[in-house]
């Protein structure tokens, strides 16, 4: 299945989750329960979701990173800069699939969070959500971009539990592709 033919069903899959997530957690996200734990019980209909959507052999992983000699991987971005590799939540394959073995990256944070922490998260979905060695390099010299990277779709999450709303921003190659706001 080609890329492009395959963005609208991982859209689904991605909207369909964030919406049973709402509705199934909404007291955790009200009562401020940690970013890990939301992520958590968002990937539960996400996974769920991604097989009755035909994508049989990948799993949803909160803070997922293949253990590299025992440190964290990381790529350069475009600037030179290490971006650490671990993603909040991710939908991939562990491997098992050649092409493509990463579909979704998701970063997620309260918007109580210093702009800084946010910045940082959504140059990993761009570094992540980028075609394999456009602009991104293993920082080590040694860890294939291709397999850390080249997610098909990125989410930035904002939660706003005050205003009862989540911001949302799609990366796609790199790029923020549409951001919608979402009431609860």
């Amino acid at each position: 299945m080609t890329s492009a033919a395959m963005l609208p069903r991982l859209r689904r899959v991605f909207d369909r989750s964030l919406r049973t997530f709402l509705e199934d957690d909404l007291e955790n996200i009200l009562n401020g329960v940690s970013e890990r734990n939301l992520c958590q019980r968002l990937s539960m209909p996400m996974e769920r979701l991604a097989h009755d959507a035909g994508f049989l052999e990948y799993r949803a992983d909160v803070e997922y990173n293949r253990a590299n000699d025992g440190r964290l991987k990381t790529i350069a971005g475009e600037n030179f800069e290490t971006v650490t590799i671990t993603c909040d939540l991710i939908l991939h394959s562990r491997g098992r699939v050649a092409d493509p073995d990463n579909l979704i990256a998701i970063e997620m944070k309260r918007r109580s969070h210093p702009a800084a922490e946010k910045h940082k998260d959504r140059v990993r979905l761009i570094a992540l959500t980028r075609e394999p060695y456009e602009g991104v390099w293993p920082a080590d010299g040694r860890v294939d971009p291709a397999h850390v990277g080249n997610y098909r779709l990125g989410y930035f999450v904002e939660i706003d539990e005050r205003r009862r709303s989540l911001l949302v921003d799609e990366y796609v190659r790199g790029e923020v592709l549409r951001t919608e706001q979402l009431n609860f």
